[in-house]
């Protein structure tokens, strides 16, 4: 199956009034066409980073210092402001976190929807009208002509997120990045946004890269999982050895800190200890102060790097979790 996104080796860091923040350390990921990609992992681990170094939208105070961006052969590191302006929203289309925060509030629903349909194609405003109305009405909202006229702020959240899903989905992009979709909404609302965005780009046979830290949300979507710590890829795998198998531990310890409806008495196992200073890094694992399973290896040796254990099954330990049958 042919590649729809390939990431190398990529290295950002953002310059702050406190020091260097190391974003993201050396991520790499393989995305295939058609594919569902999640990239898991706690806040600050740098998901909406590498969302946004993909999308060519990082800050002033960012810099990608090294490492490679692959879209249709291409290399959009390489690539000039005029092609990214091209590919974003016709080829590549970003779901941003917080939709009545991304959407422009002094501006009607409608123009920002025909925004994007007017500077990626030739049609009349009159049709891009009424393209903007039928995927309002995909997307799931009822009265797209009254909903085109208001602005962000006189819409629920729920109704917010569906405007931005329509605005990434109009032009039928190869690749969808939705970054935490369902971030704020009640467990109705994130249902349907999820089955929304699941049936949409089935029928225009669009990649998703879903960035959440929900795992209920990466076993009812995914197909192939990434797991970020610190800025690094320390596994990644198809969904069902995800799940069954995970070999860092701190994949396992997500995946056990989560509720199951077939286990309501079962005690949850949180994670103790917190994440660590992006500024200050160790050269160790990162990992390593949080970690159940460390051995004098850990101590003493570099961050470990992403290794096969088996046919497609990545993880960066030197002490994986031994799978329980």
């Amino acid at each position: 199956m042919a590649e729809a996104l390939r990431v190398e080796n990529l290295v950002v860091r953002f310059q702050t009034q406190l020091g260097q923040v190391d974003a993201l350390n050396g991520v790499s990921l393989v995305q295939e066409e058609g594919q569902v990609y999640c990239l898991v992992g706690e806040s600050g681990s740098g998901k909406s980073t590498l969302a946004l170094s993909i999308m060519g939208l990082l800050p002033h105070n960012a810099s990608i210092e090294r490492g490679a961006i692959y879209f249709d052969g291409v290399n959009l590191l390489g690539s000039g402001p005029e092609h990214m302006r091209n590919l974003r929203g016709k080829d590549i289309a970003m779901v941003f976190q917080d939709a009545q925060s991304a959407l422009n509030p002094v501006q009607l629903v409608g123009d920002q929807l025909e925004e994007v349909i007017l500077e990626h194609t030739n049609i009349s405003a009159r049709v891009a009208n009424k393209m903007s109305q039928d995927m309002l009405r995909e997307t799931g909202l009822a009265d797209p002509r009254r909903i085109m006229g208001q602005y962000p702020f006189q819409l629920s959240g729920g109704m917010c997120q569906r405007v931005m899903m329509a605005i990434g989905l109009v032009l039928e992009p190869r690749l969808l990045i939705a970054d935490e979709p369902t971030s704020g909404l009640d467990v109705t609302l994130q249902a349907e946004i999820l089955d929304l965005l699941r049936k949409l780009c089935r029928e225009q046979h669009a990649s998703i890269l879903l960035i959440t830290h929900d795992m209920a949300v990466v076993a009812s979507m995914a197909q192939q999982v990434g797991v970020l710590y610190a800025g690094s890829m320390i596994e990644t795998a198809e969904v069902v050895p995800t799940f069954r198998r995970p070999q860092h531990p701190y994949t396992w310890s997500l995946i056990k800190s989560r509720p199951r409806l077939d286990e309501p008495d079962k005690r949850l196992q949180a994670l103790p200890g917190a994440p660590p200073d992006m500024m200050n890094l160790p050269g160790e694992c990162a990992f390593l102060p949080r970690c159940q399973k460390a051995m004098s290896q850990c101590r003493i040796s570099p961050r470990p790097p992403l290794s096969e254990l088996e046919p497609g099954h990545h993880v960066a330990c030197y002490n994986p979790v031994v799978p329980q049958d």
